[in-house]
């Protein structure tokens, strides 16, 4: 019991912070009563990850906690919440999500806290890092396919916040998905600054490594920069492999070293 107390502490983060009842309106249905308020089963859900629970039937671990938490959702109406997702219920979630997250911030002691980069303080701007990863499945899991690294699942897209270490937005991606594809890139940055509070949105770096580093994707970020308002800079990194290095020793520039990072200066 030791080992789980933690949990308790998440889950009534949730409630005070107002996630769950942002949840609850954004789940509801026309005509349908639950029995189990669907916008806590997500909340339920997320604490029993934290909480190191790898599938839907270790929901059940919150429920020895029933006497704090109150009443738990049982594996059946865990496997149904998802199906009651539709596309426009899916973006009440990330509207539910971002009010949630405008009120934490605005609660932050001396507002939210500025970035470091090489010792460098980067004040109120706001660093967004975006970044693919592998996530080996074990078995046939839905959508799960070989990676290019020749493992076997899923290969998701992730944006963080550097300022204040949160996961603002993910795009959920078979194993052959491409590292470099600039449409996935756009679409998870773009639910991503959806997700930063308006006062915070009018300074913003965004850093991706090589598998940003398309022409569509900082082309892109400049016309963000452009909106009134607003200003985005951008860091795009990526190794120089030998043939690169072979392309530009035929140019004027002469040999490149290390790595190339393009980017965005302010003017």
């Amino acid at each position: 019991m030791v080992a789980h107390a933690g949990s308790v502490g998440l889950r009534l983060l949730a409630d005070r912070t107002g996630l769950t009842t942002e949840l609850s309106k954004a789940m509801v249905r026309r005509s349908f009563s639950p029995v189990h308020d669907r916008g806590r089963v997500p909340v339920d859900v997320a604490v029993m990850l934290a909480d190191g629970g790898e599938a839907i039937a270790d929901i059940d671990v919150l429920r020895h906690r029933a006497p704090v938490l109150g009443p738990v959702a049982s594996p059946p109406t865990v496997w149904r919440t998802p199906d009651e997702v539709t596309p426009g219920r899916l973006k009440k979630i990330a509207t539910a999500r971002a009010r949630a997250r405008r009120h934490v911030w605005a609660q932050l002691p001396g507002g939210l806290p500025a970035s470091q980069v090489a010792g460098t303080d980067l004040g109120a701007t706001v660093v967004l890092d975006i970044d693919a990863t592998i996530v080996v499945a074990h078995s046939e899991k839905e959508n799960a396919s070989p990676t290019f690294k020749k493992t076997f699942g899923f290969h998701p897209l992730g944006v963080w916040c550097d300022n204040s270490q949160e996961f603002p937005a993910a795009q959920l991606r078979t194993g052959k998905a491409g590292s470099n594809t600039a449409a996935d890139h756009i679409t998870v940055l773009t639910d991503a600054i959806a997700q930063i509070p308006v006062a915070y949105r009018k300074d913003l770096l965004i850093r991706a490594d090589g598998a940003g580093s398309s022409h569509k994707l900082p082309d892109w970020l400049t016309e963000q920069g452009k909106i009134r308002g607003r200003r985005v800079e951008y860091s795009v990194g990526f190794a120089v492999t030998e043939k690169i290095q072979r392309r530009h020793q035929a140019r004027p520039q002469g040999r490149l070293d290390g790595r190339v990072r393009c980017r965005r200066r302010r003017p």
